[in-house]
């Protein structure tokens, strides 16, 4: 990913709106650094890390079969967001977030983190 990101450091994601957990990954999916207000051990910021590394490359990949086979400009990748039961998940770039659905103010959350 090299599009739009989000550059705001942990502390600054914390302070949003129904931000639960906020951390950095590497492209590759390895644990950089998180900071969370929840009882999150790094055993789980590790395994998101790997996640959401996995996401990344997979849309990645979609993103350049699209735009080779079908024309259509879908790179480079900016963001992309996960919502289910009770949590949501904001990606932007190799920062993300976990939000309590309950608490979240989309609207600001997506704006700190360049996804509009």
């Amino acid at each position: 990913m090299n599009g739009k990101e989000c550059n705001l450091s942990l502390d600054e994601l914390l302070k949003i709106d129904g931000v639960a957990a906020a951390g950095i990954f590497s492209p590759e999916g390895k644990l950089v650094d998180y900071k969370s207000e929840i009882a999150m051990p790094e055993e789980m910021a590790e395994m998101t890390s790997k996640f959401c590394g996995t996401v990344n490359m997979m849309f990645d990949a979609l993103a350049t079969a699209y735009t080779k086979l079908y024309q259509m400009n879908w790179a480079p990748q900016h963001n992309w967001m996960y919502s289910g039961g009770d949590w949501i998940i904001v990606i932007s770039g190799t920062r993300g977030v976990f939000v309590e659905s309950e608490k979240a103010d989309l609207q600001q959350l997506l704006r700190a983190l360049n996804v509009c």
